[in-house]
């Protein structure tokens, strides 16, 4: 990295820098792409690094203490459940993982006879859980109101806001909400970027900024009434691709917090530092166990690869949460590579009932929505080629008679047809299944009869996640979507990925950011000369424009490195996918035609 682009990264937030472990990842092959994505993750649990001098990690004192006290409060929650409630929340990723504790952590207190108390709120509502819905993460008002909303009539809430980059105004919104109201509410802010990096860009309809919150959570921790789980994490493998460790972290510390609630409150045991960080090593053994199959991974990397390449498709067929996992993964595509709804799809064994989120059925709202097994074979499967990858993602305690009838339709249309199976070392999955598939990464786990199947449950989730993170995201650098380590087709559709898209730019070009935004805006609205109306609209006028736009940051940095016009720029993404080679033509053709004259 020059000099320049050393200067550059010191004004990013860590979530939002790039990774020097993946820059050139875009011109990998697939098994130093798996490497690469694996020592990424790897840094979830590091500890003995440069950064620990300067920033807190998941394993530092202050980090685990603060995970002890918000487990306690969840104890006190369960302990006394009436007019309580516990609420995730957040935008995306965050949002996902916010419906997926919620109703996973019901569903067990359903069955220990208890109350359910844990409610998720995703900004965009249930469509969100699916699509991407991305206006709402802009709206701080609209994040209060439906926290009051749904906590009306409560006694005390523990609320717990998601937001990976500390910037989700809609999150803002909600803590800000609960700091006006601490006689009811303890709120609790989980994210990965140090507070001094957290977003001070004005929110609509708001006089304070999301840095400002923050300051105020710690100024109420200090006191008892707020708490901030911020440990760093270090970049991203793709720059700003939160999906991928912020994902899985979040995952990993709201369920040690949830989980030793739990066992606090329903099996008297103690909630200590100690123990929380047990929680923790867990985790780290199942990224363990999970990346000890990188060969089996890999594999299923090219696969997924060449079906992209090719243009055709590649399907996720889940049963129970790892449906929801497999959805969610492909969920998040769209936004992230700038891929269409149909490159890569995730279905569920029964559809929304299996789901249970709150809003049901929703299958009527358009092909997006159309998630089940039996939707699968009704409107996929008949016009199945050879080069679409089907991924079955299963656990022993599945109904192996149910996944081994589908295989064997989906068989009769392709051979392409792989596997991501979990079982136990007593209780695994039968040869007979396994054969079905042309491939299987079989991950076999060891547990023991005094632990909670649930933690089984949540470790086969975290490591399928890990898998479909690596197989989507390999995917989509093997196709050509990735930039050296930046997600360069990203769809610029809030306020908080415009600025990306801006940075980006700045990043690749070495332009100022006025002539970087003038060109992005160029794109967005499809025109080589700006009106004085169109530069002074609203960011998020330009964001409803640009949701309608393919390739908006690719064409913008062709147009500022080579100096083309909009249809030269074009022109050049047409004739090559892979977004470097597009660049390289542009820069030669142009240096060619000023060699010219």
């Amino acid at each position: 990295m020059d000099q320049s682009e050393s200067c550059y990264e010191l004004g990013l937030p860590v979530m939002e820098k790039s990774n020097p472990i993946s820059r050139g990842i875009d011109r990998a092959n697939t098994k130093h792409i798996l490497h690469v994505l694996k020592q990424c993750d790897a840094e979830i649990f590091q500890k003995d690094i440069k950064l620990d001098t300067l920033y807190q990690r998941l394993y530092s004192v202050p980090v685990i203490q603060t995970m002890v006290d918000v487990a306690k409060r969840v104890e006190l929650m369960l302990r006394n459940p009436e007019d309580n409630l516990i609420v995730l929340s957040g935008c995306g990723t965050s949002g996902r993982t916010a419906f997926l504790l919620a109703t996973s952590y019901n569903e067990m207190l359903k069955r220990r006879k208890q109350k359910q108390m844990c409610l998720y709120i995703i900004a965009g509502g249930d469509r969100a859980l699916l699509t991407s819905q991305e206006a709402p993460e802009d709206d701080p008002a609209l994040g209060a109101h439906m926290l009051d909303k749904a906590c009306a009539g409560k006694k005390h809430v523990l609320f717990i806001g998601i937001s990976c980059g500390i910037s989700a105004p809609f999150v803002a919104g909600q803590l800000d909400f609960c700091l006006n109201h601490l006689d009811v509410f303890t709120p609790v802010l989980l994210g990965f970027n140090p507070v001094h990096m957290a977003r001070t860009e004005p929110m609509q309809g708001c006089t304070f900024h999301f840095k400002d919150v923050a300051e105020r959570m710690i100024a109420e921790q200090r006191r008892e009434k707020a708490f901030i789980l911020n440990p760093v994490l270090g970049a991203e493998a793709i720059s700003g691709s939160s999906r991928m460790k912020g994902g899985s972290a979040t995952k990993i510390i709201l369920e040690t917090v949830l989980m030793a609630g739990h066992d606090a409150a329903f099996k008297e045991k103690i909630i200590t530092p100690e123990c929380t960080s047990a929680w923790i090593t867990a985790s780290e053994m199942a990224y363990e166990t999970t990346y000890s199959h990188s060969d089996e991974l890999a594999a299923l990397i090219q696969k997924a690869g060449e079906s992209l390449q090719m243009k055709a498709h590649v399907y996720y067929l889940g049963w129970q949460t790892l449906g929801i996992i497999g959805m969610t993964d492909a969920s998040e595509c769209m936004p992230t590579f700038g891929a269409d709804f149909g490159d890569i799809r995730g279905f569920i064994n029964n559809g929304f009932s299996e789901m249970r989120n709150k809003e049901g059925d929703l299958s009527s709202l358009g092909p997006e929505f159309i998630i089940s097994h039996r939707d699968f074979v009704e409107t996929v499967l008949p016009g199945l080629s050879q080069n679409d990858m089907i991924l079955f993602l299963f656990t022993v305690n599945d109904d192996l008679h149910e996944v081994m009838e589908l295989a064997n339709r989906v068989r009769r249309r392709t051979s392409n047809l792989h596997a991501i199976a979990h079982d136990l070392e007593k209780f695994t999955v039968p040869e007979e299944v396994c054969s079905v598939f042309e491939t299987v990464l079989n991950i076999t786990w060891s547990f023991s009869s005094e632990e909670n199947p649930v933690v089984m449950r949540q470790r086969w989730e975290l490591s399928t996640k890990w898998c479909l993170n690596a197989i989507s995201t390999g995917a989509h650098v093997l196709k050509g979507k990735v930039y050296v380590n930046y997600m360069i087709d990203l769809r610029v559709t809030n306020s908080k990925l415009y600025r990306r898209a801006i940075s980006i730019l700045q990043r690749f070009s070495g332009s100022s950011r006025t002539d970087c935004e003038k060109t992005l805006l160029k794109v967005i609205y499809s025109t080589d000369d700006l009106t004085e109306d169109t530069t002074q609209a609203d960011v998020h006028k330009h964001t409803d424009a640009a949701n309608r736009r393919d390739r908006v940051v690719p064409t913008a940095l062709l147009m500022l490195q080579c100096g083309c016009t909009l249809a030269e720029a074009q022109d050049h993404l047409e004739g090559h996918p892979v977004i470097r080679d597009a660049v390289s033509a542009c820069f030669n053709s142009s240096k060619n035609n000023s060699t010219a004259d």
